[in-house]
């Protein structure tokens, strides 16, 4: 089990995510964190702040898509007096800020065309300029991105500067969905009840415990840390699946992961073709798990016969 910091986590993937992550803190590359909306990207950029040369310096964090357009310049880069209406007096950015930390920008899908130049100017030269001012400042920053999106569509798309792309994209992280790593959310789920009622003993039923692992999970460990808040004070004694919110205690496993891919189609803007293999491809683990990896009993259980199961396999298997 890793406990490293925040990241509470058991699973190998994960390890191997934080052992990638280890090997590149010490130094200035920048780095962009993909995952769904609750995967835990702030935390991640939290743990690579908190463990490099950087950690005694200011960390500075921000969610772009929190503020308009027309706030953003000023917050990010800072402005003069008398560059605008209401600058009375002169602000500084929040890179200016984070000089000699780490900044991370969170939601960096969701920047306009004109901010992101902006931002590629301060990466290749190390200098920004305030918004009304015509002289630049030396800053010096450890950018940290994440993205709930592939960026590399969007800039296929022209909604995203491809220089500025390959710029931040140093070192990908990609986080993976709570529902592809069942393995940490008994050990979660643990976690949050200790954390938010350290004082308080509440077990749970092992029906309780499935429903919980094999629930699909759309808002990810964000939204595992609110249920179980919101058990830990209702609950006294032990949580019985009638204790749970009705999409867990009544959903089908087949059902959440249809759930799953809808949300990665909307969310994540794929093709029809990806989202049918992704589907595919997660009904066929499923009926997997369900069987115990007896492949006869899964096809029965999708209504393939045993030769075609078995191609799919392969073909998924590369």
């Amino acid at each position: 089990m890793n406990k490293t910091l925040s990241i509470i986590t058991q699973n190998e993937e994960m390890r191997q995510l934080i052992k990638r992550v280890d090997k590149v803190v010490a130094s200035n590359t920048p780095i962009l964190i993909i995952g769904e909306t609750g995967t835990g990207k702030e935390i991640f950029a939290e743990y690579i702040h908190r463990t490099s040369p950087r950690a005694d310096q200011t960390f500075v964090k921000i969610s772009l898509s929190a503020l308009p357009a027309e706030l953003l310049e000023s917050e990010l880069f800072g402005h003069v007096r008398g560059s605008f209406t209401s600058a009375s007096t002169e602000k500084k950015g929040l890179f200016e800020i984070a000089h000699k930390g780490s900044i991370f920008l969170d939601d960096i899908d969701d920047v306009p065309i004109q901010i992101q130049k902006k931002m590629l100017r301060i990466l290749e030269s190390g200098e920004l300029l305030k918004v009304g001012s015509t002289s630049t400042i030396p800053v010096d920053v450890r950018l940290i991105t994440a993205s709930k999106v592939e960026l590399k569509e969007m800039v296929n798309k022209k909604l995203f500067r491809s220089d500025l792309f390959y710029r931040i994209n140093g070192v990908p992280v990609r986080i993976p969905p709570l529902r592809n790593r069942k393995d940490d959310i008994p050990l979660l789920i643990n976690h949050f009840f200790k954390h938010y009622f350290p004082n308080k003993t509440v077990n749970i039923s092992k029906e309780a415990t499935s429903k919980l692992i094999n629930y699909s999970w759309p808002g990810n460990v964000r939204e595992l840390r609110n249920i179980i808040q919101r058990l830990a004070l209702l609950v006294d004694d032990e949580v019985l699946v009638k204790d749970l919110p009705l999409d867990i205690s009544d959903e089908n496993p087949f059902d959440n992961i249809i759930k799953a891919c809808k949300s990665c189609f909307i969310e994540d803007n794929i093709c029809f073709e990806d989202l049918i293999k992704c589907l595919e491809q997660n009904l066929i683990n499923e009926a997997l798990e369900r069987t115990d990896g007896n492949k006869t009993q899964a096809a029965k259980m999708l209504g393939l016969n045993i030769s075609t199961f078995r191609d799919k396999i392969k073909k998924i298997n590369g």
